[in-house]
């Protein structure tokens, strides 16, 4: 797995870094080249091609025990020098057995750790940062999937972040006792809490490792683009970052029901404590009082994490997912985009070409009855211009619109109402191998490119047209986290999103290119209903 061999600089620390791969943690007796010191003590990474790692770096106190649903404590420091060579416990989870980026170790609840990628080649100034935020519903994920390594980064001089945090009911969960224990909050986002700590590690330590604190761009992919209109619209995170990048992350409510911590707003979802009381019922838990706490905190993680999988997000009674707190999540994205609001940074947004979207219609009226009677012969010429009738083609095409793709449009344009600069992409590109499987790019498709980790992606079936495209998707996202525009030499020009022109830059089988986008029929009827349902 990319990023578990060790080449180290001389024989002596070969020997030390083997040590450190045979158990984790692992200490060095003394401190040898290239030891990093930050807030919690001594670091010792791995050198390999010309990037130096950290890997598994505590930014926080296991949150185990007593700290099972608490909002994350310092990390405890360590004397010595810590051998930060191999990556650490993923958030504990059930495993999606056809994860798009599968996790390379144990989950565990011991997880809340940082990884840091950077150059070795000296560099007269500090080094922009990116911080990743992995996706997977909010119930599965982790840092240590091969695909997510941030090597191709650090090989074009950003400082690469990637951390943990908790998912599932330990990441988002609520309870009249956790209420009656913690009044004043914040409760139930305690995966967002995660972040926020992370992002707080990053400013008081990144300079240690060569970057800039003061030019920090967070990236994240579907639940990990959602949690980046969190940080964008979140008070807690204000000033932690300068500039964002969303991939395939919504943006209008969609991927998270408006659900609060507690109380139900008429019509609106059950609250969090509801649910928390439904599944601590299901364990055998009963009482709202401290040894109720006591007693769910003592729960074996196995059971903690029962009946959850990527699907959990769409429904399941015993679990939250993300909810409004009043003070991490203060209201949907959408509602704090329309009056102008969220972080002033610049910004990219987009979505694949054949993005995450969950039609459960039986008929196409089913798939048409959204858009109501005066726009269905609108919606089938836009949806199904050919007269096929494929109802789960034109049902995966509406939800996938609904989802993800519009979202990102509505994103675009509300950054652009407010002049702040944003770039707009859709990518389309499919790898060759896969082309007769895939009649666009599915959900998650882009990363392996955004990474340049196409060849731990596709192994012996990657070809050059796939690498070549890797190669100019990583040039963007480096040079938007290096100036806040993503163009640079030789790459092809991305225009700065405006509503009237409604320019994408599309990442597409032919090459890469700025155009009008072509879908724009199709997501001017999604925008009306969206729009419709608004009161």
């Amino acid at each position: 797995m990319t990023g578990k061999s060790a080449i180290g600089r001389t024989s002596v620390l070969v020997a030390a870094l083997a040590t450190g791969l045979a158990g984790a943690p692992a200490w060095a007796a003394d401190a040898p080249a290239g030891v990093v010191k930050i807030d919690s003590g001594r670091l010792q990474g791995v050198v390999k091609d010309g990037v130096e790692a950290f890997k598994g770096v505590p930014f926080a106190a296991p949150p185990v025990g007593d700290l099972r649903w608490r909002a994350p404590a310092p990390a405890p420091a360590w004397s010595g020098v810590r051998v930060a060579t191999q990556y650490g416990h993923d958030c504990a989870q059930k495993p999606f057995p056809s994860d798009a980026a599968p996790l390379g170790t144990e989950p565990a609840e011991d997880c809340l750790v940082m990884n840091v990628w950077r150059p070795t080649a000296p560099a007269a100034a500090k080094r922009p940062v990116m911080v990743w935020i992995y996706g997977g519903g909010f119930v599965n994920g982790g840092s240590s999937p091969e695909v997510y390594a941030g090597d191709q980064f650090a090989k074009q001089g950003v400082v690469f972040v990637s951390f943990n945090y908790r998912v599932g009911r330990f990441g988002f969960f609520a309870h009249p006792a956790l209420t009656k224990e913690n009044p004043k909050g914040p409760l139930g986002n305690y995966g967002f809490m995660d972040q926020i700590a992370a992002l707080k590690w990053v400013q008081r330590n990144i300079a240690a490792f060569g970057g800039d604190p003061a030019n920090v761009t967070i990236v994240g992919e579907s639940a990990g683009g959602f949690s980046v209109h969190t940080l964008l619209t979140s008070p807690a995170a204000k000033g932690l970052f300068h500039k964002a990048i969303i991939e395939s992350g919504g943006g209008r409510g969609t991927m998270t029901p408006g659900r609060k911590v507690s109380g139900q707003a008429p019509g609106g979802p059950a609250s969090g404590e509801s649910i928390g009381v439904a599944f601590a019922q299901k364990a055998g838990v009963s009482g709202e009082d401290a040894a109720a706490l006591a007693a769910l905190r003592a729960l074996p993680a196995d059971k903690v994490v029962d009946g959850l999988n990527m699907m959990s997000m769409f429904g399941n009674p015993t679990y939250a997912g993300p909810m409004t707190d009043g003070q991490i999540v203060v209201d949907e994205p959408e509602t704090i985009y329309r009056a102008g609001g969220g972080a002033n940074v610049p910004l990219m947004v987009g979505a694949t070409s054949m993005d995450i979207g969950f039609s459960f219609a039986r008929s196409l009226d089913e798939v048409y009855a959204p858009f109501g009677p005066e726009r269905r012969a609108a919606a089938q010429a836009a949806y199904d211009p050919t007269g096929s009738n494929n109802l789960r083609a034109i049902g995966t095409l509406t939800a996938s619109d609904r989802m993800m793709v519009e979202p990102a449009r509505f994103m675009a344009r509300a950054w652009a109402a407010d002049k702040r600069p944003v770039y707009a992409f859709r990518f389309s590109y499919v790898a060759e191998s896969m082309r007769k499987e895939w009649p666009g790019a599915p959900h998650a498709t882009e990363i392996p490119y955004v990474f340049d980790t196409v060849k731990a992606k596709y192994g012996a079936a990657l070809t050059p047209a796939d690498a070549q495209m890797a190669r100019l998707t990583n040039s963007y996202w480096v040079a938007f986290a290096k100036t806040g525009d993503p163009n640079g030499a030789g790459l092809p020009t991305w225009p700065v999103y405006d509503a009237a022109g409604d320019q994408i830059l599309d990442f597409a089988n032919d090459g890469v290119a700025a155009k009008a986008d072509p879908w724009k029929a199709r997501l001017d009827l999604t925008q009306q209903v969206a729009d419709s349902a608004k009161p």
